[in-house]
């Protein structure tokens, strides 16, 4: 009974397609390039078949007509019954052939976002929960809980996510992109500890982090990541305080308009180098792999001291008399 259905169904399709050309035609159809003039990203949505996606893609003008394509789902019907759920971007020059295998494939449409060296976690999240496509399951979570959901609870977020670019596709879960960069950072960490120089005033690879951190938010310069470095080792080693403004702004979170005052300099909080004796409580910043290797690897040198210079580059000096009249020249000059 089925052959019979089977062949009347090829049969009307055939009937049809003779009217506009006959079966040489309707091969043609499907060899030749779809009804695009530019590039458009098709969604076929999940649990949807055959029928419905060949009605949209002729309503968005990506085919002319379905019934080559109805012919082909009789004829060669694993072709039609492959369709994948996803976006795809189809292209003007494909075939309809060809279109049908980009809609059966894992080729979706990929987004990318990218976290920039020295943001703060506070930075990724809000820039996460404005992405669009992705299935937003962590948005009203608090940070403890985020970390709770990623198997890591109890840990303080800050500092432990890689600023990277990263790709994901519609429908992906914002907890699976925390994840992937959480893992990241662990790995790049762990190896730049295993590899750490000798003798360092650092007890773990999260006080190598906590360091990192600062040295990403003292600069910029490539060159400088080092030699920024060993200004901090030295002081540890010292007892000396770090004294870093970065970590002043971090203290005074939201209450920070732009400008560090004096007082703010000798406000307590838990990240004032001004006044706290060896590293803050957490990191300050998602440090990058360059901050990173400079912790663990930090310039050998006698400097103790430096300053803002211009351009994102510092001038380093061996003593307070020196760093003072660097102050006056770079700083209270201006």
């Amino acid at each position: 009974m089925k052959r019979i259905i089977t062949f009347i169904v090829v049969l009307i399709l055939l009937c049809g397609a003779a009217l506009g050309g006959g079966y040489a035609y309707w091969r043609h159809t499907l060899a030749s390039p779809v009804a695009l003039s530019s590039p458009a990203v098709f969604e076929v949505e999940r649990g949807e078949g055959a029928r419905q996606v060949l009605e949209r893609l002729q309503s968005a003008n990506i085919i002319s007509a379905q019934w080559p394509y109805k012919v082909l789902g009789v004829l060669e019907p694993e072709r039609l019954r492959q369709l994948k759920a996803g976006e795809f971007r189809i292209d003007p020059d494909m075939t309809g052939y060809e279109m049908l295998e980009r809609l059966s494939s894992n080729e979706v449409v990929t987004y990318r976002f990218t976290v920039p060296e020295g943001w703060t976690f506070s930075n990724m999240r809000a820039h996460i929960d404005a992405l669009d496509k992705l299935d937003h399951s962590t948005k009203e979570l608090s940070n403890e809980a985020l970390m709770a959901k990623l198997g890591h609870e109890g840990i303080d977020p800050e500092g432990r996510f890689f600023p990277s670019t990263y790709q994901y596709h519609k429908g992906t879960s914002d907890l699976r992109l925390y994840r992937a960069a959480f893992e990241r950072m662990t790995s790049t960490l762990d190896q730049a500890w295993a590899e750490r120089d000798e003798n360092l005033p650092l007890e773990s690879p999260y006080q190598a982090l906590i360091l990192a951190s600062l040295i990403e938010k003292e600069t910029g310069a490539p060159e400088e990541r080092r030699e920024i470095a060993g200004v901090f080792v030295r002081r540890l080693e010292k007892g000396m305080r770090l004294q870093t403004d970065p970590t002043v702004i971090y203290g005074l979170g939201k209450s920070y308009d732009g400008n560090i005052t004096r007082a703010d300099l000798e406000t307590a909080t838990a990240y004032n180098t001004y006044v706290i004796h060896g590293l803050p409580p957490t990191p300050i910043a998602l440090p990058g792999k360059a901050a990173i290797d400079a912790a663990v690897h930090p310039a050998p040198g006698t400097a103790l001291y430096f300053v803002a210079r211009g351009e994102g580059r510092h001038y380093f000096s061996d003593t307070l008399a020196e760093h003072n009249r660097a102050v006056r020249k770079y700083l209270l000059n201006k």
